[in-house]
């Protein structure tokens, strides 16, 4: 791939969800006048789906920084508690274990449900005139050599960068032409999700009903609406993706024990297949994966999108203070300080969220009673439900800058 005849630029980003347009503009905002470049298989434009997003604390913090909170906020729902039960196969009760109420810090709600069109729409408008948009485009071949990294696209044009970004995917085709693999199983369950309006109000509260299947959350939308993540054996998920809008409401009902009452759904069910992955490098020559082109853990704790934003923490700061001091951004030595600052809380997180999976994913009585028991132990131990808020939010020290909310 000759680079005489390569379009240039400092960073070229693939991928332009939400991970890939926070990492454009959290470069534009930081780095005046870089020369970013972004590339989707697909026009680039506000999604058009009705799901909503986790924002945990420490995340919303980084829009904050980049601008795009206020926007955002608007049409988003803080999320002001959360009641945890748990219920075996046949069980009419749904006894209340766990309950978090207030705020992480006072006057800041632990997190905020925020719809994909709102976050697409506020991104999209911020960075969009700062950066170079190559969609819809298709990547043919991939490169490093030397000081750049080089693709080529399917129509035959050459870009080269110092660095190149990877923020396309769970199926990323730069981590597989890079020959980065990766190590995870499959959890034999889908995803299940939706958005549903009911008939009582949620008053900001979040529910994480615990059934042998999988946990079945949802989760406090403006309005009388709720997003539903439901995990499903893979065996079940089928009949339920089957299932005409009305007899899928009276399943929802009941599932949820009537706590916000009558329920409709306002889109179709939709539903993945849900694996652990973890890419064994976060690197390689002129290479950075982000988002779940570097992880995939299981959403039981909803923490997927709040990852691969702190990813785009940490990426953007060790660019820009290469780029202050004059050094190459791409270099091994950069590369390597985001990877040592990314990988033990990615670790962490698929490690608790796998646990926690494999704990309540059944319907054992002897395994019941002791999570049950857990449950209701750091329910009474506020110190401990604190600390939890806090982990779970994002909060905590040695954080990139813009995880606490101050610019780069």
């Amino acid at each position: 791939m000759s680079k005489h005849s390569a379009e240039r630029h400092d960073v070229i980003i693939v991928g332009g969800g939400p991970v890939g347009l926070t990492m454009a503009l959290a470069l534009a905002r930081s780095a005046p006048g870089i020369q970013v470049a972004l590339v989707d298989r697909r026009p680039l434009s506000v999604p058009r789906d009705n799901r909503a997003s986790a924002i945990a604390a420490g995340v919303r913090r980084v829009f904050e920084a980049l601008g795009v909170w206020d926007e955002m906020e608007s049409q988003s729902q803080p999320v002001a508690g959360m009641h945890i039960t748990d219920s075996g196969t046949g069980d009419l009760a749904r006894p209340l274990f766990l309950r978090f109420d207030g705020d992480v810090v006072p006057g800041e709600a632990f997190a905020h449900m925020v719809p994909n069109q709102a976050s697409g729409a506020a991104l999209l408008g911020a960075v969009q005139d700062d950066i170079t948009v190559i969609a819809p485009a298709d990547i043919s071949d991939w490169s490093a050599e030397g000081a750049f990294g080089g693709l080529t696209l399917g129509d035959g044009r050459v870009l080269a960068a110092p660095l190149i970004i990877a923020a396309d995917g769970a199926q990323s085709n730069l981590r597989q032409r890079a020959g980065i693999d990766t190590i995870g199983h499959d959890y034999g369950q889908m995803g299940l999700v939706a958005t549903i309006a009911h008939e009582l109000p949620h008053d900001g509260v979040a529910y994480e009903h615990f059934r042998p299947a999988g946990p079945f959350a949802s989760l406090p939308l403006p309005g009388n609406r709720s997003s539903l993540v439901w995990t499903e054996t893979a065996q079940t998920a089928p009949r339920l993706l089957a299932m005409s809008p009305e007899d899928l409401a009276v399943e929802i009902e009941a599932v949820m024990g009537s706590t916000l009452g009558q329920v409709t759904l306002e889109d179709k069910l939709m539903g993945f297949p849900l694996r652990l992955q973890l890419a064994r490098s976060f690197v390689g020559p002129r290479l950075a994966l982000i988002g779940d082109a570097a992880h995939v853990v299981h959403p039981i704790a909803g923490q997927g999108l709040n990852l691969g934003l702190k990813d785009v923490a940490a990426l953007a700061e060790v660019i820009v203070d290469a780029l202050r001091l004059g050094l190459d951004h791409g270099a091994p030595d950069v590369l390597e300080r985001y990877q040592a600052w990314r990988r033990l809380d990615t670790a962490s997180m698929a490690v608790v969220t796998d646990g926690m999976n494999r704990l309540f994913s059944n319907d054992l009585a002897p395994v019941r009673a002791l999570r049950d028991f857990g449950l209701g132990l750091v329910d009474r131990a506020g110190p401990v439900k604190s600390a939890l808020i806090r982990a779970a939010s994002g909060i905590g020290g040695g954080a990139p800058k813009l995880l606490s909310g101050m610019p780069i």
